[in-house]
């Protein structure tokens, strides 16, 4: 049964065939397809798989016509049937693998069949491949050639904004209050023009900070067709991969091991620190804006406009040279739709649901339902601002802050019984306490046994 994450992993694996063609790096489409489907393509979840350029190009349609959700799979008819690999089967491949270290999965799975281990109609070929893709410890080893010294060869794009390198730096310890903090520089770098689209000193080295450089250098700078990286756990990050096809980039990873493959960005590290880390004191910073403040100031004042030796002139020159290439995102306000965090809740059965310790709520109609909760990380520090509802890629609703107090007042919904809201609960508790109809009679012990004395007396008498 596919997950909602095995459908976005599956739809990124898609984007991640047809982007060259959406970013006008495929010379001949038909060819770049023919040449792709020549060989298996491994599928997350579904392991090898042999395709035909029509339908690649369908994928290319489906992206055209509704972004990263248009290439996500459909729901199986027979979702829920589990499809599990016998133990005993499992323990044939293990067998098989320490017998033949080197045996391909074909060969492997030809000789279960005629060992009579496994049946083709039982077990299919794909299957088989998704069993040995979930199990890491039985995949093949790394070959001599492969673990050979690969040839390196230097590059660089023609166009600006058509590959950006960005990555991290260790920066200076910053004194705040009785508290040192470790600063991280996270930057951009565009390929062609060397010039940093956007650069920023924080405390973190996580999503968060990654998200807030990248979202601003697009602001600045345009949509890059390429964004090269490391393999870093915050540039691994589901969010990013999102994030980036969404926008119809794509997101590229270096080779594990392979320093010299991000050269510029590395190149500029270098440069943050002899021309202007060597010029700053961290004993008399105050705080991390006064710091990102200065390393601003330097670099739009001094490395945009010094003269680059590689290529013979100013970064912020040769990226105005070619001002037309550049694709600026007019709409501010659904670039922040594409930069929202996403989560997956389930929500309670009182309609409840949990984002970082907090409480919220939404409507009943929800509860017992899986949602795809999207959000900025500031709405969470605002109670009026509501976190967005998505299923199946379509918004269902919004989640508001739960106020207990208010809801305390509330009146439930019920048989005969309208829903009433706080205001009418605190003007009804107001009217019962100012009523001034005629109190309820009280009974006075004096005048109890005054009573009764009063009729014993009589009585003797």
């Amino acid at each position: 049964m596919l997950t909602e994450s095995d459908r976005v992993t599956i739809a990124l694996k898609r984007f991640s065939l047809i982007s060259p063609v959406l970013n006008g790096q495929v010379a001949n489409q038909k060819e770049y397809f023919e040449k792709l489907c020549a060989e298996p393509i491994e599928m997350p979840h579904y392991g090898m798989k042999n395709y035909c350029p029509k339908t690649l190009m369908g994928w290319l349609y489906d992206y055209r016509q509704g972004g990263l959700d248009g290439l996500k799979p459909g729901y199986r008819a027979d979702r829920g049937v589990s499809r599990k690999v016998s133990l005993s089967i499992a323990e044939k491949i293990k067998e098989k693998r320490v017998q033949q270290p080197r045996i391909t999965k074909i060969q492997l799975y030809e000789d279960l069949i005629r060992e009579g281990a496994i049946q083709p109609e039982k077990l299919s070929q794909a299957t088989f491949y998704r069993f040995l893709a979930a199990n890491p410890d039985l995949l093949l080893p790394r070959t001599s050639e492969e673990d050979g010294d690969k040839e390196l060869k230097r590059f660089s794009h023609q166009r600006v904004n058509e590959l950006w390198q960005t990555d991290l730096m260790y920066g200076p310890y910053i004194t705040e209050g009785r508290i040192k903090k470790q600063t991280y520089l996270l930057a951009i770098i565009d390929d062609t023009s060397r010039l940093i689209p956007a650069a920023q000193f924080s405390y973190s080295q996580n999503f968060s900070a990654l998200r807030v450089v990248l979202k601003d250098a697009i602001l600045k700078r345009g949509v890059p067709k390429m964004l090269y990286t490391d393999n870093g756990k915050i540039y691994r990050s589901a969010q990013l991969a999102v994030v980036c096809a969404g926008l119809g980039c794509s997101l590229i990873h270096a080779q594990p091991f392979t320093p010299n493959a991000k050269g510029k960005i590395e190149r500029f590290f270098q440069t943050v620190r002899l021309r202007f880390l060597t010029r700053v004191n961290p004993i008399v910073l105050k705080s991390l804006e006064e710091l990102n403040l200065r390393f601003w100031q330097w670099l739009e004042e001094d490395y945009h406009r010094k003269v680059h030796s590689a290529i013979k002139m100013s970064p912020l020159d040769l990226y105005m040279s070619q001002a037309d290439q550049v694709t600026i995102f007019s709409n501010p306000t659904l670039l922040e739709e594409y930069f929202l965090l996403r989560v997956t809740r389930k929500i309670n059965h009182d309609g409840t649901l949990s984002v970082n310790t907090i409480l919220y709520e939404t409507e009943q109609r929800l509860a017992n339902s899986r949602v795809e909760v999207r959000y900025d990380p500031e709405w969470l520090a605002n109670p009026s601002r509501p976190l967005l509802l998505y299923k199946d890629g379509q918004k269902v609703g919004e989640a508001r802050q739960v106020n207990f107090h208010d809801n305390a007042h509330a009146r439930r919904k019920g048989p005969g019984r309208p829903a009433r809201t706080p205001a009418e609960a605190t003007n009804e508790e107001t009217s019962s306490l100012t009523n001034t109809e005629t109190p309820l009679q009280s009974i006075s012990f004096a005048s109890f046994v005054d009573n009764a004395n009063s009729a014993r007396e009589a009585g003797e008498q």
